[in-house]
């Protein structure tokens, strides 16, 4: 064999999303690209702010010297002064500019983390429905995933951590708005969570972070408030990204903040410095992290995201599927007329419809729908989505 035993088997049980993905890129090729409806990745649409493309023109005709150099492996310091503006001003603490570190999107936030809190052996709570990926990360630095089940409102289990948590226990990792389902965890939830978790820190003598990774976070329907982990715990760190607020997925621009409430943040600062060198990174983009400095308070056009779920949601219940009205992010999770949601998916398929399974991301009974793409293929999926569930109601 010529690639390693454990990463072959990771490949093996590699994400779902990507899977259909690449079933949809195959059902194209044979039927034509217009007859399939992929509602199966959450790629944007929706192109970046035309503030983003003005900034874009300016940096190319009139290039800055050392526009493509190296910076410190924390990011540029006006990049990060101007996230900690706005994340002082959207939140009501005081970050500066030392308590942000510029990443690789989200996913490398995330990495340098988990790099920088876990030792081997260490455990992460991930509260189901989650992002599947968070286990190969929590793997890549010697750490385990412990999953935390739901309701059937998509609400953790709280009542059941003290079940999950022991003296292995680092890290509780928060996805909200949560992909797959949409929801939005109000505040009593994270409140209740925080309170939980000093309780169970005074129990094992150790710290347990509370990650919020919330690259959703601006993408919120409804006058829906969007409630920050910080106040709930000090022991609280976001890694976000500007791959769906700004419309940039490949970019992989974001950012690590950290509670500047926290006691250790300069140690763990420098911890996630470290960590984004000898990962790999070295340091977020260049460009990419000249150009939001100027946007943290732009995003895309929101209102079409909310369009497009008010129809499918709208059309989902009609035909009589249940579902939860997301509250933000671009993804609905309606429960599968029939308890094998792999079976399900597969017959949707059939009729050219690309969604992903609820057993990718620990919730078996349901199926994630990614409604940020384009007209045609939203609408001319209703009608897959409505034969299916006629033929199996």
């Amino acid at each position: 064999m010529t690639i390693s035993k454990k990463l072959k088997k990771s490949m093996e049980q590699g994400s779902w999303i990507r899977k259909m993905f690449e079933e949809g890129i195959l059902l194209k090729s044979k039927i034509g690209a217009d007859k399939v409806y992929d509602l199966s990745l959450g790629n944007p649409i929706f192109e970046p702010p035309s503030k983003f493309t003005q900034l874009l023109k300016e940096y190319i005709e009139k290039p800055t010297a050392g526009l493509h150099r190296y910076m410190p492996n924390a990011g540029l310091p006006e990049t990060r002064s101007a996230v900690a503006k706005n994340l002082s001003t959207e939140i009501g603490l005081r970050f500066t500019k030392d308590d942000i570190v510029m990443t690789c999107g989200a996913g490398g936030a995330l990495n340098i983390i988990i790099k920088t809190l876990l030792d081997p052996g260490d455990e992460i709570i991930v509260l189901a429905p989650y992002f599947a990926e968070y286990f190969f990360y929590a793997d890549n630095h010697g750490g385990k995933c412990v999953v935390l089940d739901h309701d059937s409102n998509f609400m953790p289990n709280l009542s059941m951590l003290d079940d999950v948590v022991n003296e292995k226990t680092k890290m509780v990792i928060v996805n909200s708005p949560n992909n797959p389902s949409g929801v939005v965890y109000p505040k009593t939830v994270l409140d209740e969570l925080g309170i939980i978790i000093k309780n169970l820190e005074l129990k094992y003598g150790r710290d347990i972070f509370i990650v919020s990774d919330e690259p959703y976070r601006k993408i919120i329907y409804d006058d829906t408030s969007y409630n920050h982990i910080f106040s709930s715990h000090p022991n609280t760190i976001v890694a976000t990204s500007h791959s769906k607020d700004l419309g940039l997925a490949g970019e992989r621009i974001g950012y690590v903040a950290v509670n500047p409430n926290n006691e250790n943040k300069t140690e763990i600062i420098d911890g996630l410095t470290f960590s984004n060198r000898v990962l790999g990174f070295v340091n977020a983009p260049a460009l990419m992290q000249h150009l939001i400095t100027h946007l943290q308070s732009e995003t895309v056009n929101i209102e079409q995201y909310k369009i497009n779920r008010d129809f499918l949601w709208e059309n989902l219940t009609e035909i009589g599927y249940e579902v939860i009205k997301p509250q933000g992010a671009f993804y609905m999770f309606p429960k599968s007329p029939i308890e094998d949601d792999l079976a399900y998916v597969s017959k949707l398929r059939e009729n050219n419809v690309l969604v992903v399974p609820g057993s990718g991301f620990g919730s078996p009974g349901y199926f994630r729908i990614s409604y940020c793409v384009d007209d045609h293929t939203l609408k001319g999926s209703i009608e897959g989505f409505r034969k299916v569930f006629r033929d199996h109601r």
